[in-house]
């Protein structure tokens, strides 16, 4: 589920709010959570990334994807995975799912989300690719845009959901981005709360983005691991808004 959740479910840069173009790109990577906005009816949007992760479960290295359809008017649905990961058992595919995305503007700068998921175990457990079952997760999001070109994101939910899903295991974490023009800023706090099987997590991650053009987004940074298990991170991505592909 770690491995989904660094799809990126968030980044949002402050300059990216609701209102905005419907082909300007608006990533959800690098982040672990999501924002609560949703891609424009009709439009998709691709994000991809390498990661590098070490730590006491070992290293990794790995390509993600998210490609994100916008099917209606705040009604978001995504197709992710991870299409390749190297481990110590070797190379291959990763898990695969599904996010449906729900969202509500609840004032001028406050919107609110749902953000359902699910995940099938199409990487090999044995060999550290994938976590061997069918997972399901429920974020809870707010995105606020606050005074100062300042934007922070909120998530809350149980994730790791299914069979030996006890007690129940709880992500968290608060992001905040702010625009410099062409570049951002962006970091969060975020956490794992012990269950499904699995110890507690605790990490804070920092990020540069750039922005040279409106619909693509590059972004370059890492995440260090403040708790026991938690793995190191470094990464790099892109988000690239494709433009409409139906009306």
């Amino acid at each position: 589920m770690r491995r989904a959740l660094a799809l990126g479910f968030l980044s949002c840069l402050a300059d990216v709010a609701r209102g905005q173009s419907p082909r300007a790109a608006n990533p959800e990577r690098p982040t672990f959570a999501t924002h609560a906005y949703a891609v424009a009816p009709g439009y998709a949007e691709l994000e991809q990334g390498v990661r590098v992760a070490g730590g006491d479960a070992g290293d990794a290295t790995a390509w993600d994807y998210n490609l994100k359809i916008g099917v209606a008017r705040q009604v978001q649905l995504a197709f992710f995975g991870t299409g390749f990961i190297h481990t110590a058992g070797g190379g291959g595919m990763g898990d695969v799912g599904a996010t449906l995305k729900l969202s509500a503007g609840v004032s001028p700068r406050a919107t609110l989300a749902l953000a359902s998921s699910v995940t099938v175990p199409t990487g090999d457990a044995a060999a550290g690719r994938g976590a061997g079952r069918t997972q399901g997760s429920v974020l809870a999001v707010a995105s606020v845009d606050a005074p100062r070109k300042l934007h922070v994101d909120v998530n809350l939910g149980p994730v790791e959901l299914g069979a030996d899903a006890s007690p129940l295991r709880w992500f968290h974490s608060v992001g905040a981005a702010v625009a410099l023009g062409r570049y951002g800023l962006t970091t969060e706090l975020y956490g794992l709360t012990a269950g499904a099987g699995a110890s507690a997590e605790w990490g804070a991650l920092g990020a540069v983005t750039f922005r040279p053009a409106e619909w693509i987004v590059v972004d370059a940074g890492g995440s260090v691991g403040l708790w026991r298990e938690t793995p190191h991170l470094v990464f790099v991505g892109v988000t690239t808004n494709l433009g409409a592909v139906f009306k």
